[in-house]
Parts: structure tokens; C-alpha cells; sequence
């Protein structure tokens, strides 16, 4: 009996670390590294010249071309990946079926187009061993599946379409992101900061941060057997912040990964985050401070504020959106 135990906890382990992450399309053009097949354009027109780069479909800084020096740097950060249709009706409307990426169960599900820049989508938890996961599908067309129903991992959720502020039938694609949740307290947050209701409750975009799923498929396709949790600790920081320690961070509760030795009673907080936020450390601080302060910012040639889609000006100071962002962040 302890061997059946011992075998079915090892076995219970191995399913907790394994992550069965597919493709959410028949489209596998980035496993074959061609860009252009997978990646849908985008509509670019910079200094008198139109262009329609896939460029702009990556995850990551790619949008919103700006001359920098002698340099072109892009100040708009796209959270996800924009994936092209294999198939269109007579009609030019797009077939492809949308699937999960992982097994989860159904968070939410927006089926008015006009409640969001994301059209009609649907996000998907994922409770993984580095903790709860959420999967969002956007610019969808027909959607199948409902709030609370189990899935499996390529299982159809729904085919992809073109609903969405800025999406047109030839721009067709599905809006790919795999994203932490910033904070349970989100609705208060929202309320405080912005005029038009929240339709979406925990599940609407702003509460949701992306990682780079980009970079996570190129890296799992080089080694199947990397975790998630190895992928997220090789992530690079880019700048950091410290917040009061009196600050509720429930990121270090969702996400335990991210605690570098840290106790409830420091006095701060030092926040290590990518270049658009994306939390991969926290550790404690040895001074008080009143209210979130940038303490550190990588030395790069682009501004400070096309690089952190503004939470961090060119000083290395905290904006007034960085301050937003680190209250939803770290409660405080």
C-alpha cells in the first residue's frame, strides 16, 4: 500500500509540473518559423509610408513606430499574439476553429462585441503547479462554450472571427494571451479610476497581465520539458519598484515563485518586473516608503517611457500610470 501511495503522489506531481500547451489554431507557422504565414498585419503608416508589417502581430513592443535618434523604436506594447486564418468562406469570413490551450475551466465569456476592445472572447483558467493561469481568446466569432464548463486542452471553444474595436473582415485573426490575474480587489480599483463600467468584472483585460507566450512556444518547442516556472524565472527585468510594506500583495499568495525571502512584516517592498510590468521577483526592502517609488531602471538607449508603456518617465521616476498600475499590483 505505501508503494501504491508513493507511485500515485510521484505520479500526481509529474501531472502538476507537466504543461500540455498547444496551439490554439491548426496554424503551427511559428513552430516552422515563418512569421509571415502565422502572424496576421497590421496597418502601419509611419513618417508618409504605408506598410502592412506581420511584425505587428508579435507579442511585445511592435506598434506605434516612433524615430528615436537614428533608431525606430515602437512605444506600444500588443500583450498577445495575433494568428492568421488558414480558412475563409466565398464570403471572406474565417473558419478556423479556436481551441484551448491548456486544461482549465471557463472564467468568463464576453458575447457583446462593443463591452470590450477585445470583440466577443472568453478566458480560461488554468490551475498550475506556479499557480492560477488564464488563457483569453479574443476577436472571436461563434462561441460554444459557457462560464464554469471544464476543457481539455485543444478542446473547440469557438471559431475565430473579426469582432473588436479596429478589426476588419481582411484582419481577421484570433488574439492569443496567457496572462497572471493583478488583483482580486479590481472592481474597488476600477471604480476609483475610471468613469465607464466594468462589464467583466475580475476578467476584464486591465486585471489580466501577460506573459511572453510568444517566447514560451519558441522555448518549449527547443525543449518539451521546460516548466512554466523555469520559462518565468528566466524572464529579464527591466526596471523595479518599492511599495509600503503595509501593501496586501496578493501576488505573493497567488504566485509563491515570485517571494525571494520575504516576510509580512518588511517594511517595503522591491518589485522586479519586464519591461512592461510583468511581475519575476519580489523581495524585501529595508526602508519605509509612503507610496510606490522606481529604484531601478535597466540603461537603455530607447526612452524609459516608450519602454514601459509609460510606467517608468525618461528620468527613471514613476509616472502617475506606473503609480495606478503598482496599487493594482500590490494592494496598497
Amino acid at each position: 500500500m505505501p508503494r501504491l501511495s508513493a507511485a500515485i503522489l510521484l505520479c500526481a506531481c509529474a501531472t502538476l509540473h507537466a504543461l500540455d500547451l498547444r496551439l490554439p489554431t491548426d496554424n503551427d507557422a511559428l513552430l516552422t518559423g515563418d512569421g509571415p504565414a502565422f502572424f496576421q498585419f497590421v496597418d502601419r503608416d509611419f513618417e508618409g509610408r504605408k506598410s502592412t508589417p506581420w511584425e505587428g502581430g508579435q507579442f511585445g513592443f511592435v506598434r506605434d513606430a516612433r524615430r528615436v535618434g537614428s533608431r525606430v523604436a515602437f512605444a506600444r506594447f500588443h500583450e498577445g499574439m495575433d494568428i492568421k486564418p488558414l480558412r475563409r468562406d466565398a464570403a471572406g469570413n474565417p473558419l478556423d476553429e479556436v481551441r484551448a490551450i491548456l486544461p482549465g475551466a471557463v472564467a468568463h465569456v464576453s458575447e457583446t462585441s462593443a463591452h470590450s476592445n477585445y470583440g466577443r472572447y472568453i478566458v480560461i483558467r488554468h490551475d498550475l503547479s506556479e499557480g492560477p493561469f488564464f488563457s483569453l481568446y479574443a476577436h472571436l466569432g461563434e462561441i460554444i462554450v459557457v462560464p464554469g464548463e471544464r476543457v481539455q486542452a485543444g478542446q473547440r471553444l469557438a471559431r475565430m472571427g473579426f469582432t473588436g474595436a479596429g478589426i476588419d473582415q481582411r484582419r481577421a485573426h484570433l488574439h492569443l494571451e496567457l496572462n497572471i490575474l493583478l488583483s482580486e480587489q479590481f472592481p474597488a480599483w476600477h471604480a476609483e479610476h475610471f468613469r465607464t463600467p466594468n462589464h467583466h468584472g475580475l476578467y476584464n483585460g486591465l486585471n489580466l497581465l501577460g506573459l511572453d507566450i510568444q517566447s514560451l512556444y519558441l522555448a518549449r518547442r527547443k525543449n518539451p520539458a521546460l516548466t512554466l516556472g523555469e520559462f518565468l524565472r528566466g524572464s529579464e527585468a527591466y526596471f523595479e519598484l518599492e511599495v509600503p510594506g503595509a501593501a496586501r500583495m496578493e501576488i505573493l499568495r497567488r504566485y509563491p515563485w515570485l517571494n525571494e525571502g520575504g516576510s509580512a512584516e518588511a517594511p517595503s517592498w522591491k518589485v522586479r518586473c519586464t519591461r512592461w510590468g510583468f511581475p519575476v521577483s519580489v523581495k524585501p526592502g529595508s526602508r519605509s516608503v509612503a507610496t510606490a517609488v522606481a529604484t531601478w531602471a535597466r540603461e537603455d538607449p530607447v526612452p524609459h517611457y516608450y519602454n514601459t508603456r509609460g510606467l517608468i518617465n525618461n528620468s527613471g521616476q514613476i509616472t502617475v500610470e506606473g503609480l495606478r498600475f503598482a496599487r493594482l499590483l500590490c494592494g496598497f
